[in-house]
């Protein structure tokens, strides 16, 4: 289903056009409201945008342009007319402060009516969502687009596991949307209880808000009986819809670039990188009324492709995330993303898909330590809960898991095998893969 067909399928170069078109007018639009556009954009006239090819014309926009305007210094639009405001975690600092007017809203509800319906869900359904409610845009994001669709949305929000089980079971819903891993987590759950995913009612996964890796996404397929797609979106753009998977292919997410224009940038230089090379997202918001952005600098990493997708959408595609620009490790001299680290891991069935990786330093190097948790059908073939390497079973282990690391990712990283249920479980919220006891010191 196609929830906006005249503009999901838009021919490629009316989609241009119009992109054109709505980048001229925001040009115009942020010099005349934002102080800090008037003062970046003042050699710039709406006149010189002469194609979306000169948005390198156009200066980036950053996080900290949003902190140190905190809170309202980047609204577009008087006070009166702010109808909701959202903001980021604030776990690096000040909040990201988002506002909405009621155009706004009602694009936020479009463009997740938009994600719901390239994931599967129809009108009639039950969305199960739980995506936490409050400042964090995903709770409201999708209950409002799956209103919007026709859906019967179930408010679970994040946490209280327990809970999530038992209206899954009861109500039986046919969508949920939550993170990836909070969707392991509950998949394990009802393993824990006995029950097998063929007994639920879920056909449909809408899961977003951190990165994860196809052989994730092959666990919570298997555990919760569904087709999972994956969802994109940032706070400061809108929050969840930016752009979506479609459920016939699962081969990039589809960008809402009718409102948000995508580019793909050098991390390093800024210099815009051709379809298909990996870089990091820049998103210009097009239409949004109280806080307009002009390449925004994402800190994601990933790519784009354009070819025509078995949907009929015509819109750009984005690959899965690597990870952020500022989540990279740098492990003696190697770039390394826990994303790649995850998709090592997954290749070993002994191991499951709970990992940490611990960071510290010995002297002027970081070094990198791997915890991940066995699988139940390991410690019982090993029979014992020791994990020692005394143990020829898990010395062998232990010694394919950093073969493994090392061939993919290009450094030694130490594995440290923990039991079963040791590691910190998502309760709904973003999962911390990365313990940098770097920081702690």
């Amino acid at each position: 289903m196609i929830f906006e067909p005249e503009q999901e399928t838009l021919p490629r170069e009316q989609l241009r056009d119009l992109q054109t078109a709505r980048l001229r007018a925001l040009v115009g639009y942020v010099k005349e409201r934002v102080p800090l556009y008037r003062e970046r954009l003042a050699d710039v006239e709406p006149g010189d945008i002469a194609s979306v090819d000169d948005l390198g014309r156009l200066p980036f926009t950053r996080k900290d342009d949003l902190r140190d305007t905190y809170p309202f210094g980047m609204f577009a639009v008087p006070q009166e007319e702010v109808i909701r405001i959202h903001a980021s975690s604030g776990t690096t600092g000040k909040l990201t402060v988002v506002g909405y007017t009621a155009a706004d809203v009602d694009l936020f509800a479009r463009v997740n009516a938009r994600s719901l319906a390239s994931a599967g869900a129809e009108p009639g359904m039950i969305l199960h969502n739980a995506y936490g409610y409050g400042l964090f845009t995903g709770g409201l994001g999708l209950h409002y687009g799956g209103e919007r669709l026709g859906m019967a949305v179930v408010p679970v929000s994040g946490g209280l596991t327990e809970r999530q089980l038992m209206l899954i079971e009861d109500f039986r819903p046919d969508v949920i949307s939550c993170t990836p891993s909070y969707a392991l987590t509950l998949a394990q759950a009802f393993w824990d209880r006995g029950i097998a995913a063929g007994e639920l009612s879920l056909r449909y996964a809408l899961l977003g808000a951190e990165p994860w890796t196809e052989e994730m996404r092959i666990e919570i397929d298997a555990g919760l009986g569904v087709r999972s797609t994956n969802l994109f979106g940032l706070s400061e753009v809108i929050g969840p819809g930016v752009a979506c998977e479609c459920v016939e292919e699962r081969a990039g997410s589809h960008v809402n670039e009718d409102h948000f224009l995508p580019e793909i940038v050098d991390p390093e230089t800024g210099d815009p990188l051709p379809e298909g090379e990996e870089g990091l997202l820049v998103i210009t918001t097009l239409t949004k009324e109280a806080l307009p952005l002009v390449r925004y600098w994402t800190g994601d990493i990933t790519s784009l492709d354009s070819r025509p997708c078995s949907c009929g959408r015509t819109l750009v595609r984005m690959g899965l995330i690597k990870g952020r620009a500022d989540d990279m490790l740098i492990i003696r001299g190697v770039n390394v993303y826990p994303t790649q680290v995850e998709t090592a891991l997954l290749q070993l069935p002994e191991l499951t898909p709970n990992y940490r990786i611990v960071v510290s330093r010995s002297g002027t190097l970081d070094e990198a330590e791997v915890e991940v948790e066995v699988s139940e059908a390991f410690l019982r073939d090993v029979g014992t809960e020791s994990l020692s390497d005394e143990l020829d079973h898990v010395h062998e282990l232990r010694g394919r898991a950093e073969r493994r690391l090392r061939e993919s990712i290009g450094c030694s990283l130490q594995v440290t095998f923990v039991a079963p249920g040791t590691l910190p479980r998502s309760e709904g919220g973003k999962l911390q893969r990365v313990l940098d006891r770097r920081a702690l010191a």
